[in-house]
């Protein structure tokens, strides 16, 4: 799953220079090392027990979890999904951040597509 994902975001934007892990073992997996090998993005773990190093989605895992898991009760994988693209589709583009200047995630990232065609020398 986690390597189908991958495949997406590189679809859409493009392959990253390296993507960062915590040492779940998810993320050490033999998939995600044979995805990272066939492309030229690096990995990039952090220490174990040093979640400041992945600020964002430590911030994000626990939003997730005091809004999603920690108050729903699945009766199906269906029903995970359904609620938990609902609360994504909430807190991309409906939830201002104050990471982000009271700004969306969506709306945030449209600032900075503006400011790259700004910049953008030819």
């Amino acid at each position: 799953m986690v390597v189908e994902l991958l495949d997406q975001i590189v679809g859409e934007r493009g392959e990253p220079q390296f993507v960062r892990f915590d040492n779940g073992p998810e993320f050490t997996a033999d998939a995600i090392t044979k995805w990272c090998a066939d492309k030229t993005t690096k990995t990039n773990f952090i220490e174990p027990g040093s979640p400041w190093q992945n600020a964002y989605i430590e911030s994000f895992n626990g939003r997730f979890r005091d809004e999603v898991l920690d108050i729903e009760l699945f009766d199906s994988l269906l029903e995970a999904r359904v609620i938990t693209k609902d609360w994504r589709i909430v807190y991309n583009t409906i939830r201002p951040h104050g990471s982000h200047r009271g700004l969306t995630p969506t709306g945030f990232a449209l600032t900075c597509k503006d400011k790259e065609k700004e910049t953008v020398t030819l």
